[in-house]
């Protein structure tokens, strides 16, 4: 009795078999025909010698490179740091040469010829700035006296204008300081006066007709 009550309940509603439990999972987890499969990625091939070799060819030469560049732009931040270093105290020598200039410019022409000591004073002192400035070159100093050139606001600061007729405006026509530059860096502006004037005419005009 028991045996035919547990069979009829392994039944289906309709009296057919009930597939076991087991067996419906393993089916629902089977893939479906028609899935796509993923490839396997690629494996790239190992390069061969003679790659390897232009590689590390390639590399060596870039790090050459870069280390010549870096060599070179030493030398140049080398270059100018020697270039430049007495800036600081030729700049502060620049009234030095100011003032001795302004002491030989103070005594009248002539005047240490009726007084020696006046003489030997006044000689002591041009020696002095001949040898300030052979300082200064020996250091690629040099002065700045533009009389008679274009006014240059690069190199020049003019304190006055002054009228002058046949001269070409812009023209420096006195310098009341000379200016500086250590190679090619201006250390201090010459101070001067510029023409304000008209360009003298090019050649005779006939005004006989």
């Amino acid at each position: 009795m028991t045996d035919h009550g547990d069979k009829a309940a392994e039944r289906g509603p309709n009296g057919a078999e009930a597939a076991p439990a087991g067996a419906e999972a393993a089916a629902g987890a089977a893939p479906e025909p028609n899935a796509a499969v993923e490839p396997a990625p690629a494996i790239a091939p190992e390069p061969g010698p003679d790659e390897q070799l232009a590689e590390l060819r390639e590399r060596l030469l870039r790090a050459m490179a870069e280390t010549e560049n870096v060599r070179r732009r030493a030398e140049r931040e080398r270059a100018e740091v020697a270039k430049y270093a007495v800036t600081g105290l030729a700049r502060d020598l620049l009234s030095v040469a100011d003032n001795l200039r302004r002491a030989i410019a103070s005594v009248p022409r002539g005047a240490g010829e009726a007084d020696e000591a006046l003489n030997t004073l006044l000689a002591g002192v041009e020696l002095t700035e001949r040898e300030l400035h052979a300082v200064f070159e020996r250091h690629a100093i040099r002065p700045l006296d533009p009389a008679g050139e274009r006014f240059d606001p690069n190199f020049h600061q003019a304190v006055y204008e002054v009228p002058a007729a046949g001269v070409e405006n812009g023209t420096v026509i006195a310098v009341a300081q000379l200016g500086y530059v250590i190679a090619d860096r201006l250390l201090r502006p010459a101070m001067v006066g510029v023409a304000r004037g008209e360009t003298p005419p090019q050649g005779r005009v006939d005004t006989s007709a």
